[in-house]
């Protein structure tokens, strides 16, 4: 197999050049690691997450595949299950479901099933989330679904360097994460990155910002505008703590718990829509354990119960920074 040394280089990246950035080092550290899904060779994917793969390992670690999900992961968990570590692309999330069947039944059952004599150390990496002005099915943000899956991780990444470092330790989980990357972010900002090949944990909550008054709780895209929230709050004395959870499954309470102690109230955030989203097992996790901290009920600031609008109306849809302020506005005031 062809393999490529890498020296470690700090460069200013994109959040999708920091994806590849990863899979540049995970294939280079790693000769077992494998790169298949629809245009990510030839072409380096529609959003050119994998360019350069090809030219640095060969058709053999890099393969274009046929626009066929379920043949993808199904492909992917034989190979992981045979020694590789695959990371196989849907060229979209909304493209994902054709591979439910793989995923669900297959991917997320593989070590209980075999008792441990086989597992799956895979990735399935999908673009997802709204923002760009795309096409119908190319804009759900519907990681509850994999969330609410035994066996399965979800990782989304919402900086360059977390995605990064979170990338790496999926590809070197020896069980299925599913990796998904809100491209409305994808070029959005640029970090320092160094190509060291450290991962950073996964199944932890990050905390953004310090804060006293109010824990703000997000993952994904909507990082960027929670952040901006926060900000605009400062200028009127309110102090928020945000907290990107990063792995929505599994779930890492504590941190989010012990932020709800000091500060006493949540406001969590997400893009996709309310109704059993991710938000709604974090604030039955706050209401479980943190209840008697609480001077306020949990609120949730969330897409609507709708299919995702076409990009005239997406503004409508997407959280906004001035709904975040408004929903803390009224949690401080309780």
């Amino acid at each position: 197999m062809i393999t490529a040394k890498r020296s470690n280089e700090t460069r200013d990246v994109t959040l999708v050049e920091a994806v590849n950035m990863a899979l540049h080092r995970a294939m280079a550290d790693d000769e077992n690691v494998v790169v298949l899904g629809e245009d990510i060779a030839t072409n380096g994917g529609v959003f050119r997450a994998t360019v350069g793969l090809k030219e640095a390992f060969g058709f053999k670690r890099v393969m274009d595949t046929p626009l066929a999900e379920n043949l993808i992961a199904g492909t992917a968990i034989g190979m992981a299950t045979q020694g590789l570590k695959p990371v196989a692309e849907f060229q979209f999330m909304g493209f994902i479901y054709a591979g439910m069947e793989q995923i669900v039944s297959h991917a997320a059952r593989m070590r209980n099933r075999t008792r441990g004599r086989l597992h799956c150390p895979l990735v399935f990496r999908a673009p997802f989330g709204g923002g760009i002005h795309a096409p119908e099915h190319h804009s759900e943000s519907t990681e509850a679904l994999f969330a609410h899956i035994p066996g399965l991780r979800v990782v989304i990444p919402s900086s360059p360097q977390r995605a990064y470092g979170l990338l790496l330790a999926a590809i070197r989980n020896p069980d299925p994460v599913i990796f998904l990357e809100p491209k409305r972010i994808y070029r959005a900002v640029t970090q320092s990155v160094e190509d060291n090949g450290e991962a950073l944990p996964l199944d932890t909550c990050f905390t953004l910002r310090e804060g006293d008054d109010v824990t703000l709780i997000t993952w994904g895209a909507c990082v960027m505008e929670t952040l901006q929230a926060a900000d605009k709050l400062a200028e009127q004395g309110v102090s928020c703590e945000v907290i990107d959870i990063a792995t929505v499954s599994l779930l890492d309470r504590e941190t989010l718990l012990c932020s709800v102690a000091k500060t006493g109230r949540a406001v969590i955030i997400h893009e996709a829509c309310r109704n059993g989203g991710v938000g709604a097992e974090v604030a039955a996790s706050i209401a479980e354990a943190a209840f008697l901290d609480l001077q306020a009920p949990v609120v949730r600031v969330t897409g609507y119960d709708t299919v995702m609008p076409y990009y005239r109306n997406e503004q409508y849809y997407l959280p906004q920074v001035e709904d975040i302020v408004t929903a803390v506005e009224q949690v401080i005031a309780l």
